[in-house]
């Protein structure tokens, strides 16, 4: 199934880092690239350890309704630099037009220097179904019943 995602590159972005793309056929997340306006191409920026920081896309997007996306870290990131997404998978619903950033956040040891066009997230987009919520006296019964966290093997 396909869905469109209509895209408005800001004023200030640099066309050429392109569109959120699926780097192989059976991709389940499209590439998302850092685009830096024009005086903070050059240098990038170098996210501390520790550091918390909305990576700047250059992009805004109309998700249709019945849809998210979901913005999720890239493995290659996560295991060779310990850059990850704190809020993963961040949700950005259908109704937000504004701009489109990545949360990142360094969980190495070392200064990470991100440059203008890195891939730095996968986009997934994903079907919303919405509840009903409805107060209850009681709750069906099951085999787990009540067990928490680590209730289903080990801790």
């Amino acid at each position: 199934m396909t869905v469109e995602i209509r895209v408005l590159f800001e004023d200030w972005a640099d066309t050429a880092v392109g569109l959120p793309k699926y780097e192989t056929a059976g991709a389940a997340g499209a590439d998302v690239r850092a685009n830096f306006p024009v005086d903070q191409r050059g240098a990038g920026y170098h996210l501390r350890p520790g550091e918390r920081w909305v990576c700047p896309t250059g992009l805004r997007i109309e998700i249709p309704h019945g849809y998210e996306v979901q913005m999720r870290p890239r493995s290659g990131l996560a295991l060779k630099h310990g850059i990850s997404l704190p809020n993963t998978p961040g949700t950005i619903d259908s109704d937000y037009r504004g701009p489109l950033g990545v949360l990142l956040i360094n969980l190495s040891d070392q200064v990470f220097h991100v440059q203008h066009g890195d891939r730095v997230a996968q986009m997934i987009v994903a079907p919303v179904i919405q509840a009903r919520f409805a107060v209850t006296s009681d709750l069906s019964e099951t085999d787990r019943g009540q067990g928490g966290f680590g209730s289903t093997g080990r801790a």
